[in-house]
């Protein structure tokens, strides 16, 4: 196929153009061919201001690009038309290609109808079974939700939060993404959170309910459990009085057989108290479950560390209010209280400790425990220091160490409130002593110095029996008048309570061997308050011989008291009465018992010398002996045998021996004293041999006592009289020179002053004799005694 246009042909480039156009040109070329922007060549025109070259290279490159098109057609021109036959030729065969496939489609669509409406109808169904499927596993999951949200508040309503939230968790965990409700969803997402929270409130609500009653329980506990160990203390010392009484009853008889009481603790506190289901105790009664369960749920809900410093904060303050002692109330009054607190907080704080699982550590327990035990002992050092008053220091001591004996039941140490009782030990005993000594005084004031009157057994029993001041064993028949007066039974009622005090001090203390204690306070209250006291007495209030004599007889009473005495603080001590005899001393009240007997001894005395006053009747130069006694010792032989009946119902016989000896020895000193004295210038034989039936007189009386006393005890009566019976027995003896032989003046005269033997033997004169200082008459032979007697006074006077 032959083309009729005829071919355009490029122009040549301009031989002459200059070498810058031509250099635009290629570049303008090459960047066409490139495919690369041809803008900066435009701007570059325009901004020479030569827009004409540009649109010139261009139409040049337009010419150069014309003429190759043309040669490339001419190349596939014949391909062309070749292309083009073979189309033709095809076109026949693909009409009969397009008919046999029109019918194909024909038959197809005639056939395919049916299943096509089929296959819907089948798409339909299907559709409609997974739409209803579906359905049914949402409202299947919409069901159970709704079940679980029914059985989490059905939980809520009946307080089990723990079940609560474990349903809670259910829902989040399992239905909260798989929700095919976005309203059920958003219900979830907003009251999930809600419930949490609610239950955190309730739970904390009655953990704070149950702080507020734990406060009430542990003081209620405190006292019970203190109470219990008040008990069991009292038990205990039953069961001691118990066994004093079995060894006794064993030492007192003859068999060597020594019993030991057991008894079986029936009720008797366990160290830590029984566990019930709770996490309560159903002894002590206090229910923990409440703190529990709180504590459970915030572990629930991961508020475990939260909940612990909250719990261990809230214990923490209560046990600072705990500590604040009121200033309207005297301590006296609210120390039971105070100390029962703070008891049964830490009994609360041990069971939590040992069953909470965590919630309280050791170590936070012991720093309450410290804290505790230095404000106590604060409190205890202050109130201490005001109190005036040994009983209330002793009952605040008392439920101190019943505090101390509960708690180490827990494991609490208590050795530093223990420190401070025994800190105050010397206090708490000047109190005593200092309220004894107000005791004794009026006891004594009150007394009247009166043999005591007991009616009936059981008086006798509360007034003799309980000390031990009995003489025999056997029960007087009543009514019985008892040889002392009251002040003995009140007095030893004060010392037995003042015993028992100190020993209820000391006991319980920490300090197990604390007798020599008791001992030391009691030998002061003895040796310095009661004997300070009865010598105040004594030498004041004593007036008569029959008070001096009751007072002496009390001093008897009182002595075998002290006994009883010693013997009641080794038995509380607990120690055996062998070994507290080891350190007995002397009988503390002998400076009282002294002075009571001198002071009756004394009054005797006086009434002796108002007898002896009639010595100057004697007649000294008498010509004829007497036979029946000169009238003075007649007279003191009644007065001392009136005495004598009457003492001898009060006062002991050793007591009566030494007042009687000591009157007798007065007796002796005055007869002598006569003769040796300035009244009488000068006495015959005769009138000696009269003393001499005066001396015997005496003896006589004393050898009366031996039924009282003693035969032994009546001879040490007779040698109270030895001076004035030694000297009436020189002034008779047929050989007075043997004053001089120091063998028989030991023996015979050892109790002459030899000054008085030569004033007494220059008295001495003969019947015969009427001058003074002659031995006979001019003349007359002189007696032999007479110039024996001579020759002792001049050794005598040669000695001197």
């Amino acid at each position: 196929m032959q083309s009729t246009k005829t071919r355009r042909k490029v122009a040549p480039v301009a031989e002459n153009g200059d070498s810058a156009d031509k250099l635009d040109q290629l570049l303008l070329s090459s960047a066409i061919c490139n495919g690369e922007d041809i803008g900066p060549f435009i701007r570059k025109a325009f901004a020479s201001g030569k827009p004409e070259t540009l649109h010139h290279h261009l139409r040049q490159f337009a010419r150069s690009k014309e003429s190759e098109i043309e040669e490339v057609c001419k190349a596939h021109y014949q391909d062309f038309i070749l292309a083009v036959d073979d189309l033709r030729s095809l076109l026949s065969d693909v009409e009969s290609l397009k008919s046999s496939l029109w019918e194909s489609n024909s038959k197809l669509q005639s056939v395919g109808g049916p299943l096509l409406s089929s296959l819907e109808a089948f798409v339909e169904a299907r559709n409609v079974s997974q739409n209803v499927n579906l359905a049914l596993e949402s409202v299947s999951i919409c069901v159970r939700l709704i079940e679980l949200c029914s059985r989490s508040n059905h939980h809520i309503s009946n307080g089990n939060f723990y079940m609560a939230l474990k349903c809670v968790d259910s829902l989040e965990s399992e239905f909260l993404d798989k929700t095919p409700s976005s309203t059920l969803k958003k219900m979830l997402e907003k009251k999930i959170p809600a419930i949490r929270s609610h239950i955190e409130r309730k739970v904390s609500k009655e953990f704070g309910d149950w702080l507020v009653e734990i406060r009430v329980v542990s003081r209620n506990l405190g006292q019970l459990a203190i109470g219990q160990a008040s008990a069991a203390r009292q038990r205990e010392e039953d069961l001691r009085i118990k066994q004093r009484q079995a060894e006794e009853q064993s030492r007192l008889s003859l068999r060597d057989c020594v019993y030991a009481l057991e008894e079986e603790d029936e009720d008797g506190l366990s160290s830590g108290g029984g566990d019930d289901g709770n996490g309560g105790s159903a002894i002590l009664g206090f229910d923990l479950t409440p703190l529990y369960r709180a504590y459970h749920i915030h572990q629930t809900l991961g508020l475990e560390d939260r909940f612990k410093q909250y719990y261990f904060e809230n214990r923490k303050l209560q046990l600072t209010s705990d500590f604040q002692v009121s200033s309207m109330t005297p301590f006296l009054e609210s120390h039971q209280t105070f100390f029962a607190q703070i008891a049964g907080f830490f009994i609360v704080e041990d069971r939590v400790l040992r069953t909470g699982g965590g919630l309280i550590s050791k170590m936070e327990v012991e720093n309450l425990w410290e804290t505790a035990v230095s404000k106590m002992c604060s409190v205890l050092e202050d109130q201490f220091s005001r109190m005036q008053t040994a009983n209330h220091l002793l009952l605040i001591k008392d439920y101190v160490s019943l505090l101390g004996v509960t708690l180490r039941r827990y494991g609490y140490p208590v050795d530093a409130l223990l420190d401070v009782l025994s800190k105050h030990r010397d206090k708490y005993h000047e109190l005593l002593l200092s309220d004894c000594r107000k005791q004794i005084a009026e006891a004594l004031t009150a007394d009247k110095f009166e043999q005591m009157l007991m009616k009936k057994e059981y008086e006798y029993s509360m007034n003799v029996l309980s000390f031990q001041i009995q003489t025999s064993d056997i029960i007087p028949a009543f009514p019985y008048v008892a040889p002392f007066s009251s002040t003995v039974p009140d007095c030893c009622r004060i010392v037995r309570s003042f015993i028992e005090d100190s020993v209820s001090f000391m006991s319980y203390g920490g300090q197990l061997d604390f007798f020599d204690v008791v001992k030391k306070y009691l030998d002061r209250l003895l040796g310095e308050v009661l004997d300070g006291a009865l010598l105040k007495l004594i030498n004041t209030s004593i007036h008569g011989v029959s008070q001096a004599m009751q007072v002496a007889a009390n001093m008897a009473v009182l002595e075998r008291a002290c006994d009883f005495f010693f013997r009641h603080a080794a038995q509380l001590s607990g120690i055996s009465l062998r070994m507290a005899e080891r350190g007995r001393r002397q009988f503390p009240l002998s400076n009282a018992r002294d002075a009571a007997e001198e002071m009756l001894s004394g009054m005797l005395k006086t009434k002796v010398d108002g007898f002896l006053t009639l010595i100057e009747n004697v007649n000294w130069m008498a010509d004829e002996p007497t036979q029946s006694g000169n009238e003075y010792v007649n007279e003191v032989i009644i007065y001392l045998e009136t005495l004598v009946s009457t003492a001898q119902q009060i006062l002991p016989a050793q007591v009566l021996k030494r007042v009687l000896q000591d009157v007798l020895s007065h007796i002796s000193e005055k007869i002598v004293g006569a003769l040796f004295g300035d009244s009488v210038k000068r006495f015959s034989v005769n009138a000696i041999m009269g003393i001499d039936v005066d001396i015997r007189l005496l003896e006589s009386f004393a050898d009366n006592q031996a039924p009282l006393l003693s035969d032994e005890d009546a001879n040490q009566l007779k040698t109270a009289l030895a001076e004035a019976r030694q000297l009436v027995n020189l002034l008779l003896s047929n050989h007075p020179e043997n004053f001089l032989n120091p063998v028989i003046r030991e023996r015979s005269y050892n109790t002459l002053d030899y000054r008085k033997v030569v004033t007494i033997s220059e008295k001495l004169r003969d019947p015969s004799d009427r001058l003074f200082g002659t031995f006979g008459s001019r003349g007359a032979k002189q007696n032999p005694k007479k110039k024996s007697l001579d020759a002792l006074i001049k050794r005598l006077k040669d000695v001197s």
